[in-house]
C-alpha cells in the first residue's frame, strides 16, 4: 500500500553500494565501515555516529548530493512511499555557509523534482542541526533554513548525540526557525528518557518528536502527549537495531497508540538498520496483528502531521486513495 514517511536522514539513507562507489571514485579507503557482506558495520549508537560521519565524508559536492537524492528516492519508491520528509544537514552541505548550502539544496531539489515526475514520490526537506556540533553551529544551520524556506524547505529539526547538552541550549536556533515560519521537530526520548521529551516541548516548543518512544516510561507524559496531539516520528526498526529495545514485541509503539498518542512510522537511516518502509509495515503487522485499517490510520496521522502546504497535502491524499475508488 502507499506509505508516508516523516523521519529519514538523507545521508543516513545512502545505500552502502552508493557510498562505496563514491569512495572508489575519490580513491578514499572506507573499507573499515563495512562488513564482509558490504553492509555498514558499527558496535553501538556512538560507533554508529562515527560510521555515519565517515560515510558522509565522501559526499563532497552538490553533484554528489544530486546523485544521493536520486538513489535514496529510488529506494523509497520501491517501498511505494508516496511522500517523504528528509532531514538534511547544512553542516554536511557546505559547512553551514548559506551560499554553499543553496547550491547543495538546488541539486537536491532538482533530483527530488525529477523523482517526483518519474516515480511519484514527493519529497520535502527539513534542515537539521547536529546536536553534538553545539549551539553556535546550530544557529548557522537555522540561518540556512531561514534563507531557503519555501515549498521545498518546510521545517527545522535537530538530530545527533542526545547525551550532548540540553534541548534548551538550542532555543535560539529554534526561535530563529520559528520566526521564519518553519515547523519544528527534534530528536528526544530515544536515548534520553521522558525528561528529554518534556525539555523539548517546553524549551523548543516543537510539534513533533523524533522517536519519543521512551515516553512510555512515564504514563503521565503519555497522557500529556495524547492530550496535546504531539506526533511521534517512531522508527521501530532503528530502535531495535540500536538496542533501545531488544525485539519487536518489546517495542512500545502499539501501547503508545492504544493510549491515544499520535504515532507515525519511519525508517530513520534505513540501510544502517537493514530496513525499508515495507519491512517496517510487515514487522508491525506480524508483531501486533495490525491490519489494513491500522496502516491507513498511520498514513492519515502522518499526512495530517506533514510539514507541507495544503496543496501538497491534498495531492498526496489522492495518492493514498484506492486505485478503484
Amino acid at each position: 500500500m502507499p506509505k508516508i514517511e516523516l523521519h529519514m536522514h538523507l545521508e543516513g539513507a545512502a545505500p552502502p553500494a552508493f557510498i562505496r562507489g563514491l569512495a572508489a571514485e575519490q580513491k578514499t579507503d572506507l573499507s573499515g565501515i563495512f562488513d564482509e557482506k558490504g553492509a555498514y558495520k558499527y558496535k553501538d549508537f556512538w560507533d554508529f555516529l562515527k560510521v555515519y560521519e565517515a560515510a558522509t565524508s565522501v559526499l563532497k559536492t552538490p553533484k554528489d548530493y544530486y546523485r544521493l537524492t536520486r538513489a535514496v528516492l529510488e529506494e523509497s519508491a520501491a517501498s511505494n512511499v508516496v511522500y517523504t520528509e528528509s532531514f538534511l544537514a547544512p553542516d554536511f552541505c557546505g559547512g553551514g555557509d548559506v551560499e554553499a548550502w543553496k547550491d547543495y539544496l538546488a541539486a537536491i531539489k532538482q533530483a527530488a523534482d525529477e523523482m517526483e515526475r518519474e516515480a511519484g514520490v514527493v519529497m520535502r526537506a527539513i534542515p537539521t542541526c547536529v546536536r553534538h556540533f553545539g549551539p553556535d553551529q546550530a544557529r548557522k544551520t537555522a540561518l540556512c533554513a531561514q534563507e531557503t524556506k519555501g515549498d521545498f524547505v518546510t521545517g527545522f529539526g535537530m538530530g545527533g548525540d542526545e547525551a550532548m547538552g540540553k534541548q534548551g541550549d538550542f532555543k535560539y536556533a529554534f526561535d530563529m526557525a520559528r520566526e521564519a515560519g518553519l515547523r519544528l521537530t527534534t530528536h528526544a526520548g530515544e536515548w534520553g528518557g521522558p525528561d528529554s521529551i518534556r525539555d523539548a516541548l517546553r524549551d523548543l516548543k516543537v510539534e513533533r518528536i523524533g522517536h519519543g518512544v521512551r515516553a512510555i516510561e512515564d504514563l503521565a507524559l503519555v497522557d500529556e502527549l495524547a492530550e496535546a496531539g504531539i506526533v511521534l516520528e517512531v522508527c521501530p526498526g532503528s530502535n531495535i537495531a540500536l538496542g533501545v529495545y531488544p525485539k519487536w514485541s518489546d517495542h512500545p509503539i502499539a501501547e503508545l497508540r492504544k493510549r491515544g498518542v499520535k504515532v507515525t512510522v519511519s525508517t530513520d537511516d534505513p540501510p544502517f538498520f537493514h530496513s525499508t518502509m515495507r519491512y517496517e509495515f510487515d514487522r508491525l503487522a506480524e508483531t501486533f496483528g495490525w491490519e489494513e485499517d491500522d496502516f491507513k490510520d498511520l498514513n492519515k496521522t502522518a499526512l495530517d502531521a506533514a510539514f507541507c502546504d495544503e496543496a501538497t497535502r491534498g495531492a498526496v491524499a489522492k495518492k493514498l486513495e484506492p486505485a478503484d475508488a
